[in-house]
């Protein structure tokens, strides 16, 4: 009769602490979703429309990139909200609307900085807006232009946000600059640059970086994070 005893209240002691683990499993859960929605809440009551966002890509040419520009971010995108949800609009392959949040979680370390256009609540009018976005469906679901050509056919991240910008608004963000004026010294660089262009390259192509736009003065930083 003691063994019974002991077996049954055994097997009670044994049900309550899975039925408390898993309780406290689920909790922890429940608490963690709790603080990605509030960090969410909290992001998007400080963001608005046509705010312009960086990040370190992971893609396989972002070292060249950072190395070529001397800068730590390498992409960009301009965000959009669309019925309360909040979307990055970026040239990857193709271009396209991609969520914020999984924009924020494929870059580097998840780090981000947004930047907003200075005096930009009387230049970003809900007319301008909509102007910018006219501008970019012309360029939604074409080719990421891995040649960084200064053409409409083919699109590169910065390119698209500089091109949106200045034609909705007339504002230049960032100063247009030649392949040569960047540090191609690096061997990484080199080597990405034999890869795309062989022994031709286009030392006078026009190009804007996310590094010349990220150091604009016509930008103020609205979250770091």
């Amino acid at each position: 009769m003691k063994k019974i005893l002991l077996s049954i209240t055994g097997a009670i002691v044994i049900a309550f602490l899975g039925y408390w683990g898993t309780e406290m499993y689920q909790f922890a859960n429940g608490v963690a979703e709790d603080s990605k929605r509030m960090e969410q809440f909290r992001l998007n009551k400080k963001i608005q429309n046509g705010d312009i966002i960086f990040q370190t890509s992971k893609s396989s040419q972002s070292k060249a990139i950072q190395l070529a520009t001397n800068s730590k971010y390498s992409h960009m995108g301009i965000i959009y909200e669309n019925e309360g949800d909040y979307f990055v609009y970026e040239a990857v392959q193709p271009v396209k609307l991609t969520p914020l949040t999984e924009w924020i979680n494929r870059g580097e370390n998840k780090h981000y900085v947004i930047k907003r256009l200075k005096n930009s609540e009387a230049i970003l009018t809900p007319g301008t807006l909509k102007q910018m976005r006219s501008i970019g469906e012309r360029f939604n679901g074409k080719n990421y232009d891995i040649y960084f050509e200064w053409s409409d056919d083919r699109i590169y991240c910065s390119e698209l946000v500089w091109k949106i910008y200045e034609e909705a608004t007339g504002i230049e963000i960032g100063q247009l600059e030649e392949l040569s004026s960047f540090d191609l010294t690096n061997e990484a660089v080199q080597q990405k640059m034999k890869e795309r262009y062989g022994e031709n390259i286009p030392m006078n192509e026009k190009v804007i970086s996310p590094a010349a736009m990220f150091n604009s003065e016509r930008l103020t930083t609205i979250v770091e994070k």
